[in-house]
């Protein structure tokens, strides 16, 4: 059944050619035609209801102020180019090539290689601030691996002196479970602030075969010392279908018992790394994995419980959860988002307040008693009743104690290219040379140049 028209990659020679979106036994599938090799089928969502549910989430982008022209067409001209629909949600700046792993699946080939100077570092947080109209989002630090950096602990304190609305350290964690007084440090970074930490299971094969080495005792210890300084914790977890694919429970369970696991991202691993291609047919998508957390959760989160972020609808799928009593309640299971879609804001960053402040606030504007009071009921009567007149810090320790992310990240590489959806991809890198580029058109055609 034809679903839609996009623009692909051969897989052969690589170049753009025309496409379907076609619906095939409940799974979405590219059917590509090159010119030169004819057709080729491959797999885009395993469950293919997901492609009919996200468009209730859909609000048109932020659009973001350009910096390169349209030349070439989508995804050559990055970035940003005029056709791009959606501002920067989460800017990351990659602070060194350098990297104490060598990790099969990394998307950076990093290893050996260069630090980027203090200075240049500062520019690039400039530019994205400026790029933002003075208020960005979400600034992620990130590499190679950024701990690694000699002057990480400058760099953090100046990105928080930046007044970025939230700052995220993307790491291995290698330093962290050596270096207690390196985790004290980040706590003074808090609230604004958490560790975007590298934990792909529970078994030491899973590192093993992801990440080259056991590694297992090195996360348990990196999340230790976290916990000991009381700093906000996201386990990010690349998901390779018979690898860990049957971990994805074990994941969730294990972040929803540990303190200061603010929540889990799950990532289908993208083929532009140093690993081969073989598993291309049999890869993990975004609604498999969805799929997979009902079912390995026993139904605590059901699948139309984590629902596509209106920000980037085709790419990120989200759900929030608040603990009651001992354990946690889907909010999405209580509040039907797509019923409020316009007053969500176009963020990664998404918060209760926010959501409550937008509701009143339209229902001051229009003059009329709509749906936004009965929104701002709903949400609550889910959290303490003084919430919105406490402190920031008082409502940091909340969030972080009593609430629970699950986030699903699905990247584009050359297999899976979807020339629709990445035009509002809004993970951004930002580039040495002052520009902006969505993280998988970066990875897949601009790494090399940059």
């Amino acid at each position: 059944m034809f679903h839609d028209a996009t623009r692909s990659f051969c897989s052969a020679c690589q170049e753009l050619c025309d496409a379907k979106i076609i619906i095939k036994n409940g799974s979405a599938y590219l059917l590509k035609t090159c010119r030169t090799h004819g057709e080729e089928l491959a797999l885009f969502e395993e469950d293919a209801s997901y492609l009919f549910e996200k468009h209730r989430y859909d609000k048109p982008g932020n659009r973001a102020k350009a910096e390169t022209p349209v030349r070439d067409g989508c995804p050559y001209d990055c970035g940003l180019c005029p056709d791009h629909e959606q501002h920067t949600c989460i800017g990351l700046i990659e602070v060194t090539h350098a990297c104490d792993l060598g990790c099969p699946v990394c998307y950076a080939s990093s290893g050996t290689g260069e630090h980027l100077p203090l200075e240049q570092i500062e520019r690039m947080m400039d530019f994205y601030k400026a790029r933002e109209g003075g208020k960005p989002e979400i600034l992620q630090i990130g590499g190679g691996e950024p701990t690694t950096h000699p002057q990480i602990e400058a760099i953090l304190t100046l990105a928080k002196r930046k007044r970025f609305k939230y700052v995220m350290l993307n790491t291995n964690g290698l330093r962290i479970a050596e270096d207690r007084a390196f985790a004290t440090f980040l706590r003074s970074l808090t609230p604004g602030f958490e560790v975007y930490l590298q934990f792909d299971g529970l078994k030491e094969r899973v590192y093993q075969k992801l990440r080259g080495r056991k590694l297992l005792e090195t996360k348990l210890a990196a999340i230790e010392n976290l916990q000991a300084a009381e700093v906000p914790i996201t386990l990010v977890a690349t998901i390779v279908r018979g690898v860990n694919d049957t971990q994805i429970g074990d994941i969730v369970h294990f972040g929803m018992d540990s303190d200061y696991v603010r929540g889990v991202n799950f990532q289908p691993v993208a083929f532009f790394g140093r690993g081969p291609a073989e598993n291309i047919a049999n890869r993990v998508t975004l609604s498999g994995i969805r799929r997979e957390i009902e079912r390995q959760t026993d139904s605590q989160f059901k699948r139309e419980d984590i629902v596509p972020l209106p920000c980037d609808v085709d790419r990120v799928a989200v759900t929030y959860a608040v603990r009651n009593g001992n354990g946690f309640m889907p909010v999405t299971s209580k509040i039907k988002l797509d019923n409020y879609v316009e007053l969500i804001d176009n963020t990664m960053d998404f918060r209760a307040e926010d959501l409550v402040k937008n509701a009143i606030t339209r229902s001051l504007t229009k003059g009329i008693a709509c749906d936004c009071f009965r929104l701002k009921d709903e949400i609550m009567s889910i959290l303490p009743e003084e919430y919105l007149k406490w402190t920031p810090r008082q409502r940091a320790d909340f969030i972080d104690k009593n609430t629970f992310r699950i986030t699903i990240s699905s990247f584009i590489d050359r297999y899976n290219f979807d020339a629709k959806s990445i035009k509002k991809e809004c993970v951004h890198v930002i580039t040495p040379d002052l520009k902006r580029i969505p993280f998988s058109a970066y990875n897949m055609l601009h790494r090399s140049q940059t």
